[in-house]
């Protein structure tokens, strides 16, 4: 048995847990934040025998999307400008992030 662990943007997480019940797959949604842009997310954990684990990955993957999403990024403090000046920038977010752990035991009571 596996534990799979799957971080997305909270954009993908209605999309991915609707294909996860479409797919008789039982997963844990919990709320997260953290990243480079510091928004929500939603971490996945599911536990599926180990040949199940490449369905699981397949899933994830074609409902996490990539995306560009463009960000105020603070200005370099040394640059001789305004504290409060920020340039626009383009950053590539979304996608998932996927741990694959073994599973030593599994109980249900």
């Amino acid at each position: 048995m596996k534990l799979v662990i799957a971080i997305v943007q909270d954009q993908d997480e209605a999309v991915l847990g609707n294909a996860f019940r479409e797919a008789n797959i039982s997963a844990t949604k919990l709320s997260s934040t953290g990243g480079f842009l510091k928004h929500g997310n939603t971490t996945f954990l599911v536990g599926v025998e180990e040949d199940n684990v490449d369905n699981v990955l397949d899933i994830i993957r074609d409902c996490s999307e990539q995306r560009d999403q463009v960000v105020a990024y603070p200005a370099n403090l040394d640059m001789n400008l305004d504290v409060a000046t920020s340039f626009p920038m383009k950053v590539e977010v979304g996608g998932a992030i996927v741990f694959v752990l073994p599973i030593d035991s599994f109980y249900r009571f």
